[in-house]
């Protein structure tokens, strides 16, 4: 383990270069000879195309070709059987449809891509994608979730969970019973979706892609193309935000590369904003029920927890809404319950908070609520129904401060001000109010490898495919690789996000830093082993000292007892004639993590103002607490929980994905209309570490926090907006035409 100091907070190693424009992106590469296409969508939810005219594109200037299903190159990886992923082998068990893009005339989802138009410039292909003209055979569509939860289905391998007596909130003394809404949310990040793909060979290929993992889109090619692995070649070294669409390669991006080998060019495409709403996944539209039971001592007797999401009619997306629950708090009866409705919609995708999110708004609105009938304060409730081990599967966590941070966090927003009884605190104009909820995602940590070179002048180098998507993953092993080699900061450079780099993990489920920070760790350690095994060997002039016996730092080794024994690492190196030392090393959890529940925990305070008159909804204040183990890069670490914030509170207030049933489209596919919190819904944010390491997930005990810097953050708002107004708002987002529906 490392030591017990706190670390050090540093910049963002590739802070700089980013605000500067030196980062580039995939989109910033140009090639020789490289062409460019645009999509054209389907204009229907379900059908079949009748006509397609692409003549006129096809003659309009630059064009090189337009691709439709009457002419798409093909792709051999997909000669799969019907009920196949886009993008891979078939799911189990077999959807009602297949989705090939351009492989036939049926039309799956509003959007669907029907036509490419590849030209010379982006404009001219934009053009040209404009010409391209169908008519449809349209059919009956649903997409409305709502009118069809009845119909949900049990996904495959996705059984339902029960222990103790499922119906014992029946016969609880205090009950409650609530249905909460999760509408559909989109990533939206301001970098657009896309790939660059270039043949330079008859099996070689180059990709530049939005991708948050090098190596899975490598095998997904591969896969889909029947090459070799090897011959595929993928650059992302700077992604501007993934927040999950970048954890899949898309049916688009696999079209541009084949589309790319027939035309014998290089291709790019960047998709647009209103494509952003359906080709690339989005948080499934989500209904849950919660039915609570607890004694008049405030213990927890029961939790049903039920819910119901869609997905499309040709692939089954799943995710871990009811997980939670179960072993959140100590509940002997707990019984979860997951459906999934297939509708004539675009695939979802995990989103910020995957599942957590969704279902954390739930449980912890609805604890919240008994909370309020038990006259207890949220606080008190959760703490009488604390738990030190997993109830799910009965084993001890391998770390959980959770107490500290309630202790913590209320202090910050000063819950002492709160009032139990709703509506009785006002500032002016307007009532005020607090909440509170917790937040849980698992500790993950996969299997990853590692790369670092020490060379003669001190500097040191350390190599990783993983892809770095915007939390500060390469400051973040900067400070391991500093933190074990003594090595300064500034002479440590991180190379990552290309898969000619040892193999990482896709960066999501917060796994990154205890993945492929565990792999630096180890191969910085070696290093430090060969270090201290050339400084005792005979010749040196720490020869005959016992290897615990010296320290390293600032690249120096000297004997601690001995203050005047000291050799520089460059030294050491030019006596033995070595220029660098080089170690890779492959890291991955051990058999004692079979032992233990592994998660990460957050608490998440808001103040709220809501304006009677209006209803209009201000968080004035926010406090996030993690509990994420040892924080190796503070700065960074801090940035997280803020994004977390930024993006619960329009989780909470602003972030909806209307659709027009009549027709299966969306009516707000663009920036304008739908409403991402801005500066001027955020306020001043106050992030606390718990800064403990966890004993037992990874050799710095460090663990991920990314993800639940977002779940609960929800359920915090929606708690505050019930102790300012005394009204609950449970469908999100928490509009003023809610707030003024439950005034009113």
């Amino acid at each position: 383990m490392t030591k017990e100091t706190k670390n050090p907070s540093i910049d963002r190693v590739d802070g700089r270069m980013k605000v500067t424009g030196g980062a580039n992106y995939f989109a910033d590469f140009e090639l020789p000879s490289m062409a460019y296409c645009v999509l054209v969508g389907s204009e229907i939810a379900r059908g079949t195309i009748s006509s397609l005219d692409t003549k006129k594109a096809q003659g309009a200037p630059g064009v090189l070709g337009v691709f439709t299903h009457q002419n798409m190159p093909p792709i051999p990886g997909w000669d799969a059987p019907i009920g196949g992923q886009a993008d891979g082998p078939p799911p189990k068990p077999k959807t009602e449809e297949t989705y090939r893009i351009l492989s036939s005339p049926k039309i799956l989802f509003d959007g669907q891509p029907i036509a490419i138009v590849v030209a010379d410039t982006y404009e001219r292909a934009t053009y040209a994608a404009s010409l391209v003209k169908a008519t449809y055979a349209k059919q009956a569509s649903r997409t409305d979730l709502s009118k069809h939860v009845a119909e949900g289905i049990a996904p495959g391998g996705s059984g339902d969970y029960s222990r103790g007596k499922a119906d014992a909130h029946q016969t609880a003394p205090i009950t409650l019973e609530a249905n909460y809404t999760i509408p559909i949310e989109v990533h939206n990040p301001m970098e657009l979706h896309g790939i660059l793909a270039h043949w330079t060979g008859p099996d070689k290929l180059m990709i530049y892609a939005k991708t948050q993992g090098v190596n899975a889109t490598q095998n997904a090619m591969a896969q889909a193309f029947k090459l070799d692995p090897k011959n595929i070649h993928v650059h992302t070294e700077f992604m501007g935000g993934g927040f999950g669409m970048g954890l899949r390669t898309w049916p688009q991006e696999t079209a541009v590369v084949a589309i790319a080998r027939k035309i014998g060019r290089p291709l790019k495409l960047v998709m647009n904003r209103s494509q952003m709403f359906t080709l690339v996944g989005h948080r499934p539209y989500t209904v849950q029920t919660i039915r609570m039971g607890a004694d008049q001592t405030g213990k927890l007797v029961s939790i049903n927890h039920a819910a119901t999401a869609e997905t499309a009619r040709y692939e089954d997306f799943t995710e871990a809404t009811v997980n939670m629950t179960k072993f959140m708090y100590a509940c002997p009866n707990v019984s979860t319950r997951y459906r999934i409705v297939r509708l004539d919609r675009s695939v979802p995708i995990w989103m910020r908070g995957p599942g957590e999110a969704t279902g954390a708004f739930a449980l912890e609105s609805a604890m919240d609520e008994m909370a309020h009938k038990l006259n207890l304060d949220p606080i008190e409730f959760r703490l009488r129904n604390y738990t030190e081990t997993d109830p799910e599967h009965n084993r001890p966590y391998s770390s959980k401060n959770l107490r500290e941070a309630y202790e913590k966090g209320a202090d910050a927003i000063g819950w002492n001000n709160r009032k139990p009884q709703p509506g009785s605190l006002r500032e002016g104009n307007w009532l005020i109010g607090y909440g509170m909820s917790t937040g849980v995602f698992n500790a993950f940590r996969w299997e990853a490898s590692a790369r670092a070179l020490l060379k003669a002048d001190g500097s040191l180098t350390v190599q990783s495919a993983v892809t770095d998507i915007g939390p500060g993953t390469g400051t973040a092993l900067t400070m391991i690789a500093h933190n074990v080699l003594g090595v300064p900061v500034e002479k440590i450079k991180v190379e990552y996000g290309d898969t000619s780099l040892p193999k990482a993990p896709s960066q999501g489920g917060s796994a990154i830093v205890s993945a492929v920070g565990s792999a630096v760790f180890d191969a910085c350690t070696a290093i430090k082993q060969a270090l201290i095994e050339l400084a005792v060997k005979d010749g040196s002039s720490l020869a005959g000292r016992q290897a615990d016996e010296l320290t390293l730092a600032n690249g120096i080794l000297s004997v601690e007892k001995e203050p005047g024994k000291k050799l520089t690492v460059s030294e050491l190196m030019q006596v033995n004639k070595l220029t660098v030392i080089d170690r890779t090393k492959e890291s991955k959890a051990g058999p004692d993590h079979q032992k233990y529940s592994m998660y990460s925990f957050s608490v998440h305070f808001v103040q709220v103002r809501v304006n009677p008159l209006t209803g209009v909804v201000r968080v004035a204040k926010a406090v996030s607490v993690a509990d994420s183990g040892r924080i190796i890069s503070p700065k960074t670490a801090a940035s997280q929980m803020i994004g977390g914030v930024a993006g619960g509170i329009g989780m909470a207030l602003t972030e909806e994905a209307v659709i027009d049933h009549r027709f299966g489209r969306f009516v707000n596919n663009n920036f304008a209309d739908y409403h991402v919190a801005v500066h001027a819904d955020v306020p001043a944010i106050e992030t606390i570490m718990i800064d403990k390491p966890d004993p037992i997930i990874n050799p710095m005990g460090a663990k991920g926090m990314g993800e639940i810097a977002l779940i609960g953050f929800a359920g915090a708002v929606a708690n505050a907006v019930f102790n300012a107004t005394g009204q609950r708002v449970r469908d999100l987002p928490i509009t003023p035409d809610k707030v003024m529906q439950k005034l009113v």
